[in-house]
């Protein structure tokens, strides 16, 4: 399986339209989970990150969403950010734009619906940020999305913890070795990721705390 564990800067340029990073001279990194919320994961990630007062963005599935209310809503409550991941893991590739958008818009209502009147720890407001599963997306799905408000967020930094034919420690190398201020980095809170980032999250956290970065959500 072939993908760049940091983020070519000719891919950054040529779709920069999307965004990689967030470049800032205060060492602030910007944590992402994809594809939650899940039971077997994501409650042990959410305890990870209170333990260590740190604030996320979650980039949610729909339709896990809407088999796992409570666990989004302990999301929110806690107060981290909330993307829009497609309702059904939709890759871009394979759906033509209207397919796509009806798929992010069915999402995003799921979204609304379960965030009702909900408030988090520190007041953060809803935004529209999108992430593309795989990341895979067409120009004419880019373009639509943003007419429609969504800031597309893709990646500097990408674990694979999700790729079962790495070794956990390949993983944490992955999650830390190229790291940089602005740095926004994927990890996945799903079944497929649970053994490797159960080993690699709390490491890479006490890395980034070791190297005084601070932990900043997406909006």
């Amino acid at each position: 399986m072939f993908y760049w564990v940091k983020t070519n800067r000719f891919i950054k340029w040529l779709y920069r339209d999307q965004i990689w990073s967030i470049p800032n001279k205060e060492n602030k990194i910007y944590l992402t989970f994809d594809d939650g919320p899940t039971p077997e994961i994501t409650p042990w990630v959410l305890d990870i990150l209170k333990e260590n007062n740190i604030k996320v963005t979650f980039f949610c599935i729909g339709k896990n969403i809407d088999q796992n209310p409570e666990i989004f809503k302990r999301i929110i409550k806690e107060g981290h950010a909330i993307g829009n991941h497609t309702y059904n893991h939709v890759n871009g590739w394979k759906k033509n734009t209207k397919e796509y958008l009806e798929d992010v818009a069915f999402c995003e209502k799921k979204i609304h619906e379960n965030s009702g009147n909900l408030k988090s720890e520190n007041g953060n407001q809803e935004s529209k940020i999108f992430r593309p599963p795989y990341g895979k997306i067409t120009s004419s799905q880019s373009r639509s999305l943003r007419k429609l408000g969504y800031k597309i967020i893709m990646w500097d930094i990408l674990t694979a913890d999700f790729d079962e034919e790495i070794s956990q420690e390949k993983c944490l190398k992955n999650a830390v070795e190229k790291i940089e201020s602005g740095s926004i980095i994927v990890f996945h809170d799903s079944v497929k990721a649970h053994k490797k980032l159960s080993y690699v999250l709390p490491k890479a956290i006490q890395y980034y705390k070791e190297k005084g970065y601070k932990f900043e959500i997406l909006t």
